[in-house]
């Protein structure tokens, strides 16, 4: 069979590896359903084009080894599935019925909603198994595994999933190694095809033309494939500071129009620690060492481990800050959620990552089963890594969120120093510390209030603070400005209009 010959004459181990585990799951399921009782899904797309091929490779194979036989397949027995949209591009549509013709599909044209149309069809056929072309990072794949029964609510049926685990670089690796025909929009620029209305070609791929207007490479051609589906994700605006709003002493006050004041926001995902059962100590040292550059830090939070609560605090903190860093549920366990919280904020779907999986190989070594690649899924087409010596795994940034695997205060520092290297690829812009001086007074909360309301006002450039160690010790007021001389006035002023003594002669910083 061409298929089966062209990967085995193949040079490319991966590719082999995925091919050979993608068979191994269809003659599995040609060895539990018979050929009656199993459809196959094919929208004209480069995955299910993938998808097709195996298919056949995979029911010759199956059928050789049953009769001992050698030949190709003249005919696909398998029923074909073809939902037709008004909003599919002519490409699609033609490039679908003329591989039926080639290769002697039987397709059955559906013209109504998946859903729909499936309920039709099982209802009058003996359909049981349905091959679909879900890759990891799909938003239909999320639970999915190679086998997996419908969701509920759907009609019954089993979804084979062989190409779940499949890159977007496998794909394209398969479909020039098996030189197969695939629809012509893939080399106009056009990476990943919905419909006419919410597809255009990735920009990414956009080359110079001498003669004037638009030309693009071919979608093999995409370095990145996280970049998958630029040509359909929705444009975000970056959050210019100019468009925030602070907070000092009560008081809105508007961000200076040349940026000199950034802010930021800190969000811990875990539940351990709203339990109570795990003290949180990079919350206090990260926003020091957003103070030591400059950032105002507007929040500081912990979220529990739940994808839609994160998405939630996410959503509302990249539209009001300049940057929003985030740690804890980073990893493999059921409550690592931050990375499919990030994506849902920002509207894209995780999708499996070749360069990150390969940096967790070369860490977990020998104790990496399978393929590990629910590790290294990260939010598509947002998505960059921060690459430093001295990491073992890049950091990850998305769009204006950095998120840390700083687990304590050590791993923290030697992070942090490291951003603060990348700071050209972070976006992280070193300003003016903040100077932060803390004074303590003998005064009642009644003899305070009057004084610190009035230095408020006086003030409204520096952020004043006040709180108590015990209900009866001291009163302890912290002042944070960039003018280390605005926050010497603010501190000589408050010591007049508090009563004579109440302030000691010193300030800590």
């Amino acid at each position: 069979m061409e298929i089966d010959k062209a990967i085995q004459g193949s040079d490319d181990r991966r590719l082999k590896t995925k091919y050979d585990n993608a068979v191994y799951v269809i003659r599995r399921a040609l060895a539990l359903y018979s050929t009656e009782e199993i459809a196959f899904s094919f929208n004209g797309g480069k995955d299910s084009t993938v998808l097709l091929h195996l298919l056949r490779a995979g029911y010759f194979l199956h059928n050789t080894e049953k009769s001992c036989s050698n030949g190709e397949v003249a005919d696909f027995p398998i029923r074909t599935i073809y939902f037709e949209s008004s909003s599919a591009f002519p490409e699609i549509n033609s490039f679908t019925y003329d591989t039926a013709k080639m290769y002697g599909l039987k397709v059955d044209v559906i013209r109504t909603d998946f859903k729909s149309g499936l309920e039709a069809l099982i209802k009058t056929n003996p359909i049981r198994a349905i091959f679909l072309g879900v890759r990891i990072g799909d938003p239909t794949a999320v639970g999915q595994e190679q086998f997996s029964p419908s969701s509920p609510g759907w009609p019954p049926f089993m979804r084979v999933n062989p190409i779940l685990d499949w890159s977007y670089r496998d794909v394209w690796a398969f479909l020039l190694t098996c030189k197969v025909p695939y629809c012509s929009l893939y080399d106009q620029g056009y990476t990943s095809i919905g419909s006419v209305y919410d597809t255009v070609p990735n920009s990414l791929l956009c080359a110079s033309n001498p003669s004037g207007g638009e030309k693009f490479r071919p979608a093999y051609l995409l370095s990145d494939g996280r970049l998958e589906r630029a040509g359909r994700l929705k444009k975000f605006s970056s959050h210019a500071c100019v468009n925030n709003r602070a907070v000092s002493n009560g008081n809105s006050i508007a961000c200076p129009v040349d940026g000199s004041t950034l802010t930021a926001s800190v969000i811990a995902v875990g539940d351990e620690i709203l339990s109570g059962t795990v003290e949180d100590q990079l919350q206090l040292l990260l926003c020091r060492k957003l103070h030591s550059i400059g950032w105002l830090v507007s929040q500081s939070l912990v979220v529990r481990n739940d994808i839609d609560s994160v998405a939630e605090e996410v959503e509302q903190r990249i539209s009001s800050n300049d940057m929003v860093f985030m740690y804890g549920g980073i990893g493999p366990l059921h409550s690592d959620v931050t990375l499919a919280g990030v994506a849902k904020a920002f509207g894209v779907r995780l999708a499996p990552d070749e360069e990150f999986e390969e940096y967790l190989r070369h860490l977990i070594g020998d104790k990496c089963t399978g393929d590990h690649n629910e590790m290294a899924l990260l939010p598509e087409g947002i998505t960059e890594l921060l690459h430093h010596e001295r990491l073992p795994v890049p950091l990850i940034k998305c769009q204006n969120v950095i998120i840390l695997t700083a687990t304590n205060a050590a791993e923290l520092n030697e992070q942090w120093e490291c951003l603060i290297e990348l700071t050209e690829s972070t976006g992280l812009q070193l300003k003016e510390p903040f100077v932060i001086k803390e004074v303590t007074a003998t005064t009642s909360d009644v003899e305070a209030a009057q004084p610190l309301s009035k230095l408020c006002l006086e003030f409204p450039d520096i952020f004043i603070a006040c709180h108590r160690k015990s209900r009866y010790g001291a009163l302890f007021v912290s002042f944070k400005g960039k003018d280390e001389a605005r926050v010497d006035s603010a501190i000589e002023a408050l010591r007049k209009k508090l009563p004579v003594g109440s302030m000691p002669e010193r300030s800590s910083q």
